[in-house]
Parts: structure tokens; C-alpha cells; sequence
């Protein structure tokens, strides 16, 4: 080969690399399979036997999306284990909205200059959340590119394909004025709010994730990047039990404003009280830190609430003992009226 000729490598993209940390997780992504999946991993598709004799009706759902800007703040930290946890939770709960339980997960990890650690970390966070809701990682891509991708950033995308019988598809149009709000309380910020949380903290409020923080009672790098919460052990089996809840909203970019509207009727107002959960501190950190209004803080942020159901008024009371009892953190916030289709925080 001529002393100038030029290799891919030397152009940015490690090829070999990839390889390499594609071979180290490749055992845990083997371990997240079942017996529906066909085949193994490295194929160009990944294959799924789709057979559900159990369903009368069974309708696939999916959903994609990222973790945001949560990267950035992974990368000032040095930790990524908990972004591909975020990425595999945070789409189960979407897909929990209608009812769903996941069958597959595919992800997408794009960076400038492939680092093997970095992906070996997200891909063992992601693996080890598929393995505890039962979900295969079937396939996913590995992305360097040079020159698209700022230097040592990396941009993580996870698609989720699920299965609900259509009796059990959500919303199940039954929410009417008395309808009771549940909360579930979250864990931080989940996956949303980071650009404004980043702003607020690092720029104007002069912190560093290495700072400790008496009232977080955590150092502010781990409480931001502790991982979305999932709901899908504590709340799916209270869907197979009965027709008592309604709806689900997943508590995600929007806030409670924006996500609550999305499953509720057109003709029906949310009453939350404010009063009824306990934010977490590292909310009032931030809005503190940034001077934020109230409203932009329960738009930008979950403020505490993960995920909502509805669910009928009687049996509301048993519903939130049942989520005790799975280790959840769940109130009685608010309830259903009348009005304009909008979310009122008194």
C-alpha cells in the first residue's frame, strides 16, 4: 500500500472498534432474547415470531425517542450505564399508555469518534433494562460520523414495539367528571427538562455535578443522571385485573400541562393539587438557581409525577395500595371536570 493512501480509520471511523465492543456486549444482548426470538444478533434485520394465540385481537404498538440532552450531562460526569436504562424505561412507559407490554427493543447510538467504553456502558444499561421487563434486544446501530456529530458527544435513540389485546387497549373511554388522577412519583428529572435544567444550574447558578449537596442528599452529577423510572412492573398487572383505570399519561416533555390533555376527553378539565406530593428538591434547586416561573417549571419538568392513571373514584383508594405494595410512590392528586380540555395546578 503507498505511504499516502488513506484508510477509514485515519478518516475518523475505527471499523475495527466497533467490532470489538459490538463482540463485548453481545452476551448480554444474547441474554435479553426468549424463545420468540429468531436467530441471533449481527443479522440485517432482527426476526420475532409474532404468534399470540393468548390475544383475541393483538394490535403491535411502538414508539421511539431519545434521552435529550441528559448526554451532555453524562459526559461531564463520565457516567453512561444509566442512559441506556433511561432509553429502554422511558419507552416502555409510553407504550404502557396504551396498555401495552414490550416485546422488542432496537437502539441507535451515534457519536463523532466511536469510544468501545462508552458504548459497552450504554449498551449494558440498556441490556440489563430490556432483561427486567422481559423485552429482547433484537438490533440496533452503531453510528461514527466525523464531521455531523460534535467531538466527543454521543446522541442515544431506542424504537420499542409492543402488544396489547384490542379489549384492553387504552384510553378506554370510560373517563368522566369524578374520575380520580393518580401520581407516581418520579426519579429526578427522568429524561426531560435537561437543556433548561443545564442553563439554570451550570450557567447561572455556577454549580458542578461534583458539588455535594445537602438537601439532594446526593452529589448533583448522580441525582441528575439517576435513571428514568419504570412503571411497567407496578401498573401492567393492575391493567390485567380490572377496568377500573381509564387512561395513563406518561409524565414526560410537556409536563403535566401538555401530557394529561393527550388521553383525557374534550370536554373535560384536570384539577391537580399541588398539595397532594412532595417536590423533590432538585426542582427547587433549579428553579431557585434560574429564577423560573412556577408554570414554566410544571411545563419543562415532571415535577415529581412520572406517570398518571385514571381511574374510576371507588376504586382509586385500592388501586394506589396495590402500587404501594409493588414499591411504587402513588397519590390521589386531583380528579376529572367538566371544562375546557386543560390541566388546572391549584
Amino acid at each position: 500500500m503507498p505511504n499516502d493512501s488513506l484508510t477509514y480509520r485515519q478518516a475518523g471511523v475505527d471499523i475495527d472498534e466497533a467490532q470489538r465492543a459490538l463482540r463485548a456486549i453481545a452476551t448480554g444482548v444474547q441474554g435479553t432474547h426468549n424463545d420468540r426470538v429468531v436467530g441471533g444478533i449481527g443479522g440485517f434485520g432482527g426476526l420475532f415470531r409474532a404468534s399470540f394465540p393468548e390475544m383475541e385481537s393483538p394490535i403491535l404498538v411502538s414508539s421511539i425517542d431519545g434521552v435529550g440532552t441528559k448526554t451532555k450531562v453524562a459526559e461531564m460526569v463520565g457516567s453512561f450505564k444509566g442512559l441506556g436504562k433511561d432509553l429502554v424505561n422511558h419507552s416502555a412507559n409510553d407504550i404502557l399508555c396504551q396498555g401495552a407490554r414490550p416485546l422488542f427493543f432496537l437502539d441507535y447510538f451515534g457519536c463523532s469518534r466511536l469510544s468501545g467504553l462508552i458504548f459497552e456502558e450504554v449498551l449494558t444499561g440498556m441490556t440489563e433494562a430490556c432483561s427486567a421487563i422481559g423485552c429482547a434486544l433484537i438490533g440496533g446501530e452503531t453510528a461514527e460520523m466525523p464531521g455531523v456529530y460534535v467531538e466527543d458527544e454521543i446522541d442515544i435513540v431506542g424504537c420499542i414495539v409492543g402488544i396489547v389485546d384490542g379489549a384492553k387497549k387504552l384510553p378506554r373511554g370510560k373517563m368522566l367528571p369524578g374520575t380520580a388522577i393518580i401520581g407516581l412519583m418520579s426519579d429526578g428529572l427522568h429524561t426531560n427538562g435537561y437543556t433548561l435544567a443545564r442553563r439554570a444550574l451550570f450557567e447561572l447558578g455556577s454549580y458542578s455535578v461534583r458539588d455535594e449537596i445537602p438537601a439532594l442528599g446526593n452529589g448533583l452529577g448522580a441525582e441528575l443522571l439517576r435513571p428514568h423510572r419504570c412503571y411497567f412492573e407496578a401498573v401492567y398487572p393492575l391493567l390485567q385485573e380490572s377496568e377500573d383505570i381509564f387512561a395513563i399519561a406518561h409524565v414526560t416533555g410537556g409536563g403535566l400541562y401538555d401530557n394529561l390533555p393527550r388521553v383525557m376527553p374534550s370536554d373535560t378539565r384536570a384539577i391537580i393539587e399541588r398539595r397532594s406530593w412532595t417536590v423533590p428538591p432538585i426542582f427547587r434547586l433549579i428553579q431557585d438557581a434560574g429564577n423560573i416561573p412556577d408554570q414554566e417549571m410544571f411545563r419543562a419538568f415532571n415535577m415529581g409525577i412520572g406517570m398518571v392513571l385514571f381511574a374510576s373514584r371507588e376504586a382509586a383508594p385500592a388501586i394506589v395500595h396495590k402500587l404501594h405494595l409493588a414499591g411504587e410512590s402513588a397519590a390521589i392528586i386531583g380528579e376529572i371536570q367538566t371544562g375546557a380540555h386543560d390541566v388546572q395546578i391549584a
